[in-house]
């Protein structure tokens, strides 16, 4: 098992309960696949360098530090993408 870290952004319109729940499924992503999340930082409200695709110029940003199996960071990869809450990701093995 390898240590990563996953930097995703939740929409910063949803509610409290849906960023919540965005949070809690990629986390027990990782604890299904046998995996161990280390510790889970929520930075907050950020503004972006430039506006996306859907006109949005800030987001939610959270880090979650973990140790999974290769295979994980795909998983977690693919959720955030088919996720309405969800922008973006970015994934690095430390």
């Amino acid at each position: 098992m390898s240590k990563y870290e996953i930097l995703y952004i939740i929409n910063n319109d949803a509610s409290e309960e849906a960023k919540q729940a965005v949070i809690d499924k990629l986390e027990s992503i990782v604890t299904s696949n046998g995996g161990t999340v280390e510790n889970i930082d929520k930075w907050g409200t950020k503004k972006f360098a430039y506006t996306l695709q859907d006109y949005s110029t800030e987001g939610y940003y959270v880090l979650m530090n973990f140790e999974a199996d290769a295979n994980v960071p795909a998983l977690l990869n693919r959720q955030v993408q088919i996720m309405d809450n969800a922008k973006r990701c970015m994934i690095i093995k430390k």
